[in-house]
């Protein structure tokens, strides 16, 4: 006997990119706490099982955003700039400048992600806390081993000490990612990033700044 009523066809598609910054927006905005499931799913286009489905809980799928935003132009500038200019001066002045471009654009949440996402994190999501503290620690390690290197090979001065020079140009960064969060735009945190370049260690010959 033939069975009756709608065939049951293949489940409802949907773009992963597309939902994924959508997410990317809210968890943005918002912060990894305050941002509900159905918050998630009504931006997302999709349904509660179709989130679990696709990118498992909500902390997976933070964590595929995070991925994603960090290869993105917004969320990669950083190791561009590193990779990409032959000097550590002007890597970090060029990370500096692009930070107070980036930051305020009011095409997308003011700040980084990566540092606003953590301002509001539960006790009962420490994994979450962690996942981001590690990953702007493992950022921490790529600024200090650039400076170790710069230092090594005569950049700077032999008497800088690159883990502080680390340590300060993220602060700076993260600062201005908050100035921003707090409504400072472009002009102000190029002026922030000129002032912070002041305090590149002198001594030895370096290559001239940026154009």
């Amino acid at each position: 006997m033939s069975q009756t009523g709608a065939p049951r066809g293949r489940p409802r598609t949907f773009d992963r990119d597309a939902a994924l910054t959508q997410a990317m927006q809210l968890f943005w905005e918002q912060g990894y706490e305050a941002t509900s499931l159905n918050e998630l799913t009504r931006a997302m286009g999709i349904r509660p099982g179709s989130l679990y489905a696709a990118f498992g809980d909500k902390k997976s799928l933070f964590k595929e955003v995070v991925r994603a935003y960090a290869r993105s132009p917004v969320g990669a500038f950083v190791g561009i700039a590193l990779k990409e200019e032959p000097a550590a001066f002007q890597a970090f002045a060029r990370i500096l400048r692009e930070a107070a471009v980036i930051y305020p654009d009011p095409s997308h949440p003011a700040g980084c992600l990566t540092i606003s996402a953590a301002t509001n994190v539960a006790v009962q999501d420490a994994e979450i806390a962690a996942f981001l503290r590690d990953l702007r620690n493992a950022n921490l390690v790529i600024l200090h081993d650039r400076l170790r290197t710069a230092q090594q090979e005569g950049e700077l001065p032999s008497d800088a000490d690159p883990r502080a020079l680390a340590g300060y140009f993220a602060v700076v960064i993260q600062g201005m990612s908050q100035r921003a969060r707090d409504g400072a735009d472009a002009t102000e945190l190029a002026e922030i990033a000129d002032m912070a370049m002041a305090a590149w260690p002198r001594g030895e010959p370096r290559q001239g700044p940026p154009n």
